[in-house]
């Protein structure tokens, strides 16, 4: 697998309250091989439900969809040598790791939609 993006999440917008956004240890992991498979590791749940992942060739930008709609911009932009695994990948594992000892605690699959415009 080929790391992506390693980010501590630092700000957000004004019109997220008591988000992943706003806590400062919620931390993301992306990696991708060269045969679309895309794994997403975070080290705390999401407060809410996550239903799906987008993601937009244009501007090489991934982000989470939550059941009641509402998306979170994490600030992971895939670099565009690699966008091109991305744009073949139908979806995403998402796994929960153990911040203190590293280790997978559990994962499930989610769509991901493409946006080519």
């Amino acid at each position: 697998m080929t790391m992506l993006a390693d980010r501590y999440i630092e700000s957000a917008s004004a019109k997220v309250i008591a988000s992943e956004l706003t806590d400062p240890a919620f931390k993301l992991n992306l990696a991708i091989n060269d045969q679309a498979r895309v794994v997403v590791f975070h080290n705390k749940n999401f407060r809410k439900k996550l239903s799906w992942l987008e993601f937009n060739i244009s501007t090489n930008r991934l982000d989470f969809v939550m059941n009641d709609g509402d998306v979170r911009n994490f600030g992971i932009a895939v670099s565009p040598d690699l966008s091109k695994y991305m744009q073949n990948a139908f979806q995403v594992l998402m796994v929960l790791t153990n911040d203190s000892t590293g280790e997978h605690e559990g994962g499930n699959y989610y769509p991901l939609i493409i946006h080519r415009n």
